[in-house]
């Protein structure tokens, strides 16, 4: 068997612990390892790891290799050059995977889903994996216990197909009342986003019912490299798997996914999920508490201190506050999409940005400059670059920084400093054994995190 990690996402529900770059996949949000890691860590427990490909936008290639890295020496990642929702990365995934077999069966999985059951995990996806060999596009649906609004749903014809059920027709999020009534029927699932299917099958339909990626596909060959082309991939349209191949195809069948499932979607669920105290509260971080109730508090870097809470959720981090009922936690999505018409950072970044050398944290900002303390782990170096815009200045706060500018090293320890003048090419280096960090200041006209040209770079950044 083989496996597709779908792992884009723009964190715009657990905002402000997700961002745009910095998404849920990446978050430690139920454990010591991110949701991408655990999902790996799933599939490799019945599928060999380099029989899994990641796909991914180009934001995010960097984190999700370093995170996999640190579990897997044999991964493979694609990068999306932009991003054009789940059909084209599927296709082109599925086309990857025929590189290494010819007509793989393929589980895709999204990259932020919570299941703790392995088990059963693994025995419904062998259920799945005999309707994927008779020729079906598997989707594996979820029992629903209450009329949840946030799920799509999909309804089934209740005639047993092997140990599956044939999909009558896949319906949008309902409202409440519509919700119950799919509930009463007892013939509906919530839809999971987990599929199964043999290359030859997806392609197929592909190729039948959205000829416009299939035409895009067939133009990429994987053999001789696994780069997605922008110039290709930007003629694909932008569309999900279900509108494009999911309510067309009259392929697909349905398994009940028998394991625990949660898609983490929302304050609230991450709320139900997680442990509570006396009071039915989850406190997490420095949180002092007085006579609260059936709240959810997450405290990420200050302390945070409540009194007669009552049905709330609160998050804390660097530079942003939510605030709001625990029966609200689905209308944050409102609030990022604002902030990002607005052009308000606090949607895309974190003030800590998480690097494969190392962070930093954005100390301070304001017109014509930038501070940053910068954390270079042991044996790491940040790539050979120059930058367009701005001029920046470096002081060593502990550790030794080798500095090459401009072709020559420099060796820095704490309390000297170097000046790295507009469009100068440089690298900052730490081949030592102890954590480097720096301070630097930018100063420029525009200071942003893509006015970088790099030259040479130990991680495969562009």
């Amino acid at each position: 068997m083989f496996a597709i990690i779908l792992a884009g996402g723009s964190g715009s529900r657990l905002w402000p612990l997700s961002r745009e770059l910095y998404p849920k996949q990446l978050l430690n949000l139920n454990s010591e390892k991110s949701l991408l890691q655990s999902t790996f860590e799933r599939l490799n427990g019945f599928i060999p790891a380099e029989n899994i490909v990641s796909i991914t936008n180009i934001k995010h290639t960097s984190n999700v290799k370093l995170q996999l890295e640190h579990i897997s020496d044999k991964i493979n990642v694609l990068s999306e050059p932009l991003s054009k929702n789940t059909a084209p990365a599927i296709a082109l995934a599925t086309k990857f995977l025929q590189q290494k077999d010819k007509d793989p069966v393929i589980l895709v999985v999204p990259s932020d889903h919570l299941i703790e059951n392995n088990e059963k995990f693994i025995d419904t996806v062998k259920k799945g994996e005999k309707l994927a060999e008779a020729g079906y596009i598997v989707t594996f649906g979820i029992e629903p216990n209450y009329p949840e609004t946030g799920y799509g749903y999909i309804n089934i014809i209740n005639e047993p197909i092997l140990d599956g059920f044939k999909v009558k027709e896949f319906v949008e999020k309902p409202d409440s009342e519509t919700a119950q009534k799919y509930i009463d029927a007892k013939t509906y699932f919530w839809n999971s986003g987990i599929f199964m299917f043999k290359a030859s099958t997806m392609i197929d339909e592909i190729k039948k019912l959205s000829p416009e990626i299939f035409a895009v596909m067939e133009e990429f060959d994987f053999s001789t490299s696994e780069r997605i082309e922008y110039n290709l991939f930007d003629k694909m349209p932008s569309i999900s798997i279900d509108y494009a191949i999911m309510e067309k195809s009259d392929k697909i069948a349905l398994i009940k996914l028998e394991s625990d499932w949660n898609d983490l979607g929302s304050w609230q669920s991450i709320y139900d999920v997680s442990k509570k105290d006396a009071h039915n509260n989850v406190m997490i971080g420095h949180v002092l508490d007085e006579n609260s109730k059936n709240s959810f508090v997450y405290a990420s870097s200050k302390l945070v201190a409540t009194i007669g809470l009552e049905d709330i959720v609160l998050i804390e981090t660097e530079d942003a506050i939510l605030a709001c009922k625990k029966d609200k936690t689905q209308d944050v999505k409102k609030i990022f999409d604002t902030l990002k018409k607005q052009n308000d950072d606090t949607h895309l970044i974190h003030k800590t940005v998480y690097r494969p050398w190392g962070f930093y944290t954005v100390i301070a900002q304001g017109k014509g400059f930038l501070s940053k303390i910068i954390h270079v782990n042991t044996g790491q170096k940040l790539s050979v670059q120059s930058h367009n815009h701005r001029s920046e200045h470096w002081v060593v706060l502990s550790g030794i920084a080798k500095v090459v500018l401009e072709g020559k090293e420099h060796l820095l320890t704490p309390g000297h400093s170097i000046d790295i003048p507009l469009k100068a090419i440089h690298s900052l280096q730490n081949p030592y054994e102890e954590e480097l960090e720096i301070i630097e200041i930018q100063l420029g006209d525009l200071l942003i995190e893509d006015d970088i040209t790099r030259y040479e770079d130990m991680y495969g950044r562009e």
